[in-house]
């Protein structure tokens, strides 16, 4: 009978790095992987940062706070990306240290700022983590800025939306001659074989149609905007039917950033809030989302 090892001893075995190196070849190439550290009380989560070549600016009123092109997007576990910036780079008088303070198991003690322009005031509008716990990255001369509190994000001369974009995250928009069927209480609503189909990085795939190939005599237009760091800005129709008003069902981006050009003006369907949607007749499976209980 074969004794079992203890969990000592495989703690002892246990590379530091989350990739083999004979395992590299198998998935994505980011040599940035070979070097992250896990963490020793769960190794498990991971977190790391990449530099940025991009110019980013960040924005408060009419004042640039923050301008640099050497920033680090911070990754981690069960999180979206973060830009930190090198304090070098951010403009110190207008910080004003908080009594806010914040702690994290993976990165340590924040000391929050709130920002005084003089023209406008952002109370706990940015933070620093002054002494990262061990596993952390080297984030101690950085600081970040709470996106929703700050007026404008720049990436180079681009406005930017809702969270830092995620180098590792892809949008793809290809047209498509399939046959795409909405169907909404029992009514066909679309139908269409001009589509672009939208394919981004950990998302369903959007099925975006001419607003020609629709019944737009359902729609009726919404005051409801959302933003997308991927795509830009989008605005929203309601849709009516014999049985009930939809509110909010389709979005459309009426100027999409340069990546997203192809579904400019196009209309898509929350497919998690329609009956269904067939793609040359075979009904596309619905992947849960934050949408799918009516809420986005």
């Amino acid at each position: 009978m074969t004794a079992r090892k203890s969990p000592a001893a495989n703690d002892e075995k246990r590379t530091t790095t989350i990739r083999k190196p004979h395992l590299r070849g198998r998935g994505p190439h980011f040599p940035v992987l070979d070097n992250i550290v896990q963490y020793e009380f769960e190794p498990g989560y991971v977190a790391f940062t990449m530099p940025s070549p991009k110019r980013l600016r960040v924005q408060v009123g009419p004042m640039i706070v923050a301008d640099t092109t050497k920033a680090l997007v911070f990754q981690e576990s069960d999180h979206l990306p973060v830009y930190y910036f090198p304090m070098s780079d951010v403009r110190e008088e207008f910080l004003l240290p908080s009594r806010t303070i914040t702690e994290d198991p993976f990165k340590g003690t924040a000391t929050h700022y709130s920002l005084n322009t003089g023209i406008t005031l952002v109370e706990d509008g940015a933070w620093r983590y002054l002494d990262p716990v061990k596993g952390c990255p080297p984030i101690a001369d950085y600081i970040s800025f709470y996106w929703p509190k700050m007026t404008h994000w720049f990436e180079e001369d681009e406005e930017i939306f809702v969270h830092a974009r995620d180098p590792f995250r892809r949008v793809d928009c290809l047209p498509s001659s399939r046959r795409v069927q909405v169907i909404l209480d029992g009514e066909q609503v679309a139908d269409s074989r001009r589509g672009v189909f939208l394919f981004e990085t950990g998302h369903p795939v959007r099925h975006y149609l001419p607003i020609s190939d629709t019944r737009l005599d359902m729609f009726s237009p919404s005051r409801y905007i959302s933003r997308c760091p991927y795509k830009g800005i989008s605005n929203y129709y309601h849709v009516t039917t014999q049985k009930k008003r939809h509110e909010n069902l389709v979005w459309y981006y009426p100027e999409p950033v340069h990546e997203a050009e192809r579904i400019k003006g196009l209309v898509c369907f929350h497919h998690e809030l329609v009956d269904k949607i067939l793609v040359d007749g075979v009904e596309i499976a619905k992947e849960a989302t934050a949408a799918s209980d009516g809420y986005f």
